[in-house]
């Protein structure tokens, strides 16, 4: 399994926006193969920043699902960028377990 942590800053004003096209996107992910957590969280003490916790199954699954086509609702990768005050900061982490997490397929 693979994890990713994004952190994506918003023009001022912006995060509530930015975090509502992301939930979005989560709802959008249930029930797709290989997405075990596609988690949304908005900073507190900064709330034009946001945060995405995903767990993956591998990297594959996470590639098809950002190569997967615009769903009919017109959200896009493009829409969520134009919220951005900077790019988004990615961290990539090996999954090793933990509450919420699928134990097979684990080191």
């Amino acid at each position: 399994m693979i994890g990713r942590l994004m952190t994506m800053t918003t023009q001022p004003g912006r995060g509530g926006e930015l975090a509502d096209v992301l939930l979005k996107v989560a709802e959008r992910l249930r029930g797709f193969s290989g997405c075990e957590i596609y988690l949304i969280s908005q900073d507190t003490a900064a709330p034009d920043t946001v945060h995405v916790t995903e767990v993956w199954r591998d990297d594959a699954s996470a590639q098809a699902a950002l190569a997967a086509p615009p769903p009919a609702d017109g959200l896009a990768p493009s829409d969520v960028l134009a919220l951005l005050s900077a790019p988004p900061y990615r961290t990539d982490v090996t999954v090793l377990g933990g509450v919420g997490v699928p134990t097979d397929g684990l080191p």
